[in-house]
C-alpha cells in the first residue's frame, strides 16, 4: 500500500469518526437547550457546523488523491 493509499484510508476513517462527533454535538445541543441553556446549545451547534466544514476538507483531500 502506498503512502497516498494509506492517507486515503485514514481520511475515510476520519470522516466516519467526524460524523459520529457531529451527531454527539447535536445530541448534546438538544439536551442543554431543553435545560434552558440556549447559548451553550448554540455553541455546540456551531461546533457541529465547523465539523461539517472539516468533512468538506477531508473530501477535497480524498478527491485530490483520487485524481492522481
Amino acid at each position: 500500500m502506498t503512502e497516498l493509499e494509506k492517507l486515503k484510508h485514514l481520511l475515510e476513517h476520519w470522516i466516519e469518526h467526524n460524523d459520529s462527533h457531529i451527531q454527539t454535538y447535536n445530541e448534546w445541543a438538544e439536551k442543554v437547550a431543553s435545560l434552558g441553556e440556549k447559548e451553550l446549545a448554540g455553541i455546540l451547534e456551531q461546533i457541529a457546523d465547523e465539523s461539517r466544514n472539516l468533512e468538506k476538507l477531508f473530501n477535497q483531500a480524498i478527491h485530490k488523491i483520487n485524481s492522481k
